[in-house]
């Protein structure tokens, strides 16, 4: 990136698992995080929404930090930048905000670093850095990502075909992921993996193929970690009793959770949140799709930053 451009980065949410897809599936959603970047005197971070404001403003910043770590492995120094970041991705609420600031440090450090990294590069970088492919690969693919990482290969499937649409229902509470690993066993037996394995391998094809109320029935029967996360998301278990009665085919917990996400056909989603309403009353309902261009990077011509 040359004096007097401006580089506008992009990257959508993420959900993952949807149900027994457990660290190994991700579905980019239409919320985003944006950076508008400039080339300064120094490293400066001015957030332009509330949640935000409470993170650093300098390199210290976790966007920043992540960039200069990864132009770090390839040799590079980047030019302090000034960035306008805005998001209206909830954090801490299983929506994948820690894996668009991740995917969003990378387009950083590609750009102004002219790294010149290919997809796959970027995709390996950050499934490195958060541990799993689902969320990273979906905000960098978009569409619905199936990745498997092994030690420190990284492979993924990305489908752009699937059309859902699909109702988030988000708490006012934060839950952090860590939280919510803590509360999974530390193993399955043999015959209890090859159930869930089977009950995820089915969930695939049923996506593909378009039955959606199979899909959804796989989701439903996930062994891999919402029946131990439902004691921290309690209404869990509510929307599974009673969504499937108001026109949702498919309920699963958002990652980690808090967010508990709806699956809908087309014209039903009005209904489906006319019903939970009453019975979550403290929740936030919001409708989303799925985004299918992941990460994007354009920039124009502007004064550099004072």
């Amino acid at each position: 990136m040359n004096e007097g451009e401006m580089l506008l980065i992009k990257v959508p949410a993420s959900t993952a698992n949807l149900g027994p897809g457990f660290d190994s599936i991700g579905l980019a959603l239409n919320l985003y995080l944006t950076l508008e970047v400039v080339l300064s005197d120094r490293w400066e971070v001015i957030p332009l929404t509330d949640e935000l404001k409470e993170f650093p403003n300098d390199e210290k910043n976790f966007i920043v930090k992540t960039a200069i770590e990864v132009a770090k492995s390839f040799q590079t120094l980047l030019s302090p930048c000034q960035i306008k970041v805005a998001s209206n991705i909830p954090l801490a609420r299983g929506l994948g905000s820690s894996a668009s600031a991740i995917v969003a440090g990378i387009e950083l450090a590609d750009q102004v670093g002219d790294l010149r990294l290919t997809k796959h590069q970027k995709f390996e970088i950050a499934s490195k850095m958060e541990g799993h492919p689902d969320n990273v690969g979906a905000s960098l693919f978009g569409g619905l990502v199936i990745g498997c990482q092994l030690g420190e290969e990284v492979d993924a499937e990305i489908i752009h075909s699937i059309d859902l649409e699909v109702l988030a229902v988000i708490p006012e509470e934060e839950l952090l992921t860590k939280s919510s690993r803590g509360v999974l066993p530390s193993s399955l037996s043999f015959g209890e993996a090859v159930s869930a394995g089977a009950i995820s391998n089915l969930l695939v094809a049923a996506l593909l193929s378009g039955n959606i109320e199979l899909a959804g029935k796989m989701m439903k029967k996930d062994k891999y970690h919402q029946p131990y996360r439902k004691e921290l998301v309690p209404h869990l278990q509510i929307m599974e009793d009673q969504a499937y009665e108001l026109g949702a085919y498919g309920v699963a917990l958002s990652g980690a959770g808090p967010t508990v996400l709806c699956f809908v056909r087309p014209g039903e989603m009005n209904a489906l949140m006319e019903g939970l309403t009453p019975l979550l009353p403290e929740m936030c309902f919001l409708p989303l799709e799925i985004d299918k261009e992941g990460s994007l990077c354009s920039g124009a011509i502007v004064t550099k930053a004072q």
